[in-house]
Order: structure tokens, then sequence, then C-alpha cells
């Protein structure tokens, strides 16, 4: 089953993994225009999220690509299915580039 929620409402939201660690916070998505679907949330991680996740940068905060099937659930925060480990082992994340 789908739900429909205005995207506004997770802007801002801090996302976390299983474990309850707390990756970052919501800032953007990447939309499909011809579906409509959001693929990806853009995710603006913590420094201390940044350094286990291999995203490290000197000057500025990192922003990753999560693809929203890694999503369990959204309400007061956006949870994240995979561990923090599982998180540093997969190829589906990457640095965005928006």
């Amino acid at each position: 089953m789908r739900f429909l929620i205005n995207f506004d409402t997770i802007l801002g939201k801090k996302v976390i993994c299983a474990g309850a660690y707390i990756v970052g916070e919501v800032k953007g998505a990447s939309l499909d225009t011809v579906t409509w679907q959001i693929h990806h949330l853009y995710v603006k991680l913590t420094d201390t999220a940044a350094e286990e996740l291999g995203f490290k940068k000197r000057f500025r905060s990192s922003t990753v690509c999560i693809p929203v099937k890694m999503v369990l659930a959204v309400a007061d925060v956006v949870n994240l299915a995979p561990s923090l480990k599982e998180l540093s082992e997969s190829n589906e994340i990457t640095e965005c580039t928006h």
C-alpha cells in the first residue's frame, strides 16, 4: 500500500537508521517528472555520519542521495531500514551533486 504525503512535511526532518543512529537531515529529493515519483532523498549528513560513511569533506558537510526504497517509515523522523554498517557498505548511496 502506498501513501501520499506532501514533500514539504519531510524537508528538514532528521534521518535515523536502524539502531537509532542520526544520519542527517532531509534537504531535498530527486523527482521523476514523468511519473512524479521520488527516487532519492538528499540527506545532509552529520559530521559523524559523514566520517563513518566515508563522505567527510574538509570545509563543508556532505549531502548524499539515499534511495527511497531504504525508507522504512516517515513520522517525526525519517526512519531508514538499514543499519549504519549496511549504509556504509551500500553502493547505492552516492554523494549528491545537485
